[in-house]
């Protein structure tokens, strides 16, 4: 097989020494406004990022680098980070070297060859992501790292971007100005991808409502998505007339083009702060990634033909023609590049690595910060905010009623809090959780979005990198598995890959598990968040009662606020509305409200244990907890054991001693799991009380079957009840 590398390398100094040099522009510097230094810098970047690669896949070769997809063919994006200020915040393509390249020339106290090459050699040195991966990232270019290699990143573009105009109707500043414009840039195969398209129709959806989206989509069409190829015209032909988006389209072999066609969107976007797309045509060189030999999908011919196209070329003309250099001087300016990013590489793969595991989970969880946001709230004006609620707010209610006026609690100390989701404003949301709050705290921070939850992840994601803490709604837990990778692939990810300097910090509010009479099925009856269980660094609290979930609400705000943590707070809907425990009327599952003034809090962790009972102890949550309780009043009257019901509360991470503190002194102990026997919680309990209890106690699990919920009579047939629980500990006591 043919080195290409090496064969498109050579071809650029024949034809540089032969002069024979593409036409590279009609249009002159001056014509746009740009400055000839300017250009010259320009393709100085895209110099270097081709030197960059080449080195990288040396390195490779080496043993001393590990990725090595790369940016060749499509370094006129150089360009575009001329044309936009340092402070838009960029979303970068993995192919984006010379956009990130040229926008660190905006600050030059940053050695961004050495930067990127300490990430290609994995040194823990490297200041975006401490040698966790090659990515494109900087807190001080405005540069969030990420991984997205399937457009997954543009939902948090649109989330970011909405934030801008967020915060600008809500007087405050964020982490970037209120002119400022959101960038994303992604290939033409992943414009096909779900994703993309999901967010591209949110933002124009959006902006068809005249709301302000300063945002700039950039599609850098190589016309291949690995080695299939994208039908000619495919990107034009489905974004030109895309509604209240502004389609701009570009040549990007040619960076006077480029510059000008980005200058126009930057000025369109800048002035009317809405959406555009730019067509960035260009093409791809050295195949996807060192690994892709692109000789078995493309013939020799084609490879030829696109080579011959290198941008590289077109730039050196531009360097003749526009900036005094010679064809000589263009070699020369191409090999000290060449030479500079080679002699630095040796001092980069020198550099200290990461070593143990400790090191590698260092950044899973954010550092902590100042809370900045939150303010006291006196008893008075507490009191007038709550005046309508007076005659019921100090009776028993339901989880419900609860878990609003906690919310409404937490959104008048905390001006930041913004809720979204389907249905979450006027109608305050299917069970009423979210009701009166949009009344109370306007359109601005009570947002009712699209039915799309990779975008209401995506809007929460952005809002939280601009300032804001977000609280966004999914309106049932089958909904989240269509958008859960915006939680595993970009916000969880998000402070691992940045040694915490990005963070993702919001509240996922979730209504979901199984019990639901009368409703919808296995859609709205969804008894497994197994999906949740295995993300690095979340949090996952599922309250069981009323009290509970406004003290465990009020923990995971903290935690979002001042420990920049993403949570999910799970609410069991079966247990909204439920107000009795044993006997109709007998108000045993009905809470009054404590402000938080009065409130004990419940700290991340914290178990809940009713009884003290010592013949079993009964490990569960949510739903589990209430039929226990149930249980644990049967057991006593009827069967005289005494049990301890200890609820976990919070599911993700398990403070496991915690929970062997709690069955301390149990002869038995039985795990109420509602999910299903296999990838439930209660697999792991097992474990954890097989490895570190001693001595070992006997312990047995009651869980759901393996199967999907059933509408009507037969929604519970396949989990646990009362009875079963009951069953259970008499067969595990007696055993």
């Amino acid at each position: 097989m043919q080195d290409r590398v090496a064969i498109v390398h050579q071809n650029f100094i024949t034809r540089v020494s032969a002069n024979d040099l593409p036409v590279s522009s009609h249009i002159s510097p001056a014509e746009i406004s740009l400055e000839n230094s300017a250009l010259e810098q320009i393709i100085k970047s895209q110099f270097l990022s081709r030197a960059l690669d080449r080195v990288s896949r040396q390195l490779k070769n080496r043993g001393e680098s590990f990725y090595t997809i790369g940016s060749s063919g499509h370094e006129g994006n150089a360009a575009i980070a001329a044309a936009f200020r340092v402070d838009d915040m960029a979303f970068l393509h993995y192919r984006d070297a010379a956009f990130f390249i040229e926008r660190a020339k905006k600050k030059p106290e940053i050695d961004i060859v050495q930067n990127m090459l300490l990430s290609f050699a994995a040194s823990k040195d490297d200041p975006i992501s401490g040698g966790r991966h090659k990515v494109l990232g900087s807190k001080a270019l405005f540069v969030p790292p990420q991984t997205s290699t399937i457009a997954s990143h543009l939902p948090k573009a649109v989330g970011l971007a909405s934030s801008i105009g967020l915060n600008r109707r809500l007087k405050r500043i964020g982490e970037v100005p209120r002119d400022s414009i959101a960038i994303c840039s992604f290939g033409d195969a992943s414009l096909n991808h779900s994703t993309a398209q999901g967010a591209i129709n949110t933002a124009s959806w959006t902006a068809y409502r005249k709301v302000h989206l300063p945002l700039l989509f950039v599609c850098e069409d190589n016309d291949i998505g690995i080695s299939t190829p994208t039908p000619q015209g495919w990107v034009q032909a489905s974004m030109k007339d895309k509604p209240a988006i502004k389609y701009f389209e570009c040549n990007g072999l040619d960076v006077l083009d480029t510059y000008h066609t980005a200058k126009q969107a930057e000025a369109y976007i800048r002035k009317t702060r809405m959406p555009a797309f730019l067509h960035m045509r260009c093409i791809r060189l050295f195949g996807h990634a060192g690994a892709d030999a692109q000789h078995v999908y493309m013939s020799e011919q084609k490879i030829a033909e696109t080579e011959a196209h290198d941008p590289l070329l077109y730039s050196a003309r531009l360097l003749i023609e526009h900036c005094g250099y010679s064809n000589e001087q263009v070699l020369e300016l191409y090999a000290e590049i060449e030479a500079e990013v080679a002699e630095k590489a040796e001092l980069a793969i020198e550099r200290p690595k990461l070593e143990t595991a400790k090191e590698v989970m260092a950044s899973i969880i954010p550092p902590k910060r100042k809370d900045t946001s939150s303010r006291k709230v006196s008893k008075a004006e507490r009191a007038e905010f709550f005046k309508t609620d007076k005659n019921r707010i100090s009776k028993p209610q339901n989880m419900a009623r609860l878990i609003n006026w906690a919310l409404a609690d937490l959104m008048l100390e905390d001006n930041t809090i913004t809720l979204m989701g389907e249905d979450v404003g006027k109608k305050g949301g299917v069970y009423s959780v979210t009701s009166k709050l949009y009344h109370q705290f306007g359109a601005h921070r009570v947002i009712d979005t699209l039915l799309d939850e990779q975008s209401i992840l995506g809007l929460a994601i952005g809002l939280g990198q601009n300032g804001l803490l977000p609280i966004p709604e999914i309106q049932f837990l089958a909904y989240l598995h269509n958008a859960e990778d915006q939680l595993r692939g970009e916000a969880a990810t998000l402070p691992f890959f940045s040694e915490g300097q990005y963070t993702n910090p919001m509240v996922v509010r979730i209504a979901g598990l199984a019990y639901q009479r009368g409703f919808g099925g296995h859609f709205h009856n969804d008894n497994s968040f197994a999906v949740l269980r295995d993300i690095p660094g979340i949090i996952v609290a599922c309250p069981s009662n009323g009290a509970d979930a406004v003290q465990m609400l009020r923990e995971c705000v903290r935690l979002a606020r001042e420990e920049q943590r993403l949570v999910v707070f799970l609410e069991p809907i079966a247990l909204y509305m439920t107000r009795d425990l044993h006997a109709e009327k007998d108000e045993g599952w009905s809470h009054t409200y404590e402000d938080a003034h009065k409130a004990k809090p419940i700290k991340l962790g914290q178990c809940g244990v009713h009884g003290e009972g010592k013949d079993v102890a009964i490990i569960t949550y949510g739903n589990g907890t209430y039929m226990s309780v149930q249980a644990q009043k049967a057991l006593q009257e009827e069967h005289h054991i005494k049990s301890r019901v200890i609820d976990l509360r919070w599911l993700v991470p398990l403070d496991e001693k915690e929970i062997i503190k709690a069955v301390k002194g149990c002869k038995n102990i039985l795990i109420v799991d509602e999910c299903r026997e296999t990838g439930s919680l209660s697999e792991q309990l097992f474990t954890l009380l097989m490895e570190k209890n001693s001595p070992l106690i006997p312990t047995a699990r009651l869980t759901a079957e393996d199967c999907f919920i059933p509408l009507g009579k037969a929604s519970t047939a396949t989990l646990p009840s009362k009875e079963g629980i009951v069953n259970s500990i008499i067969s595990l006591i007696k055993d």
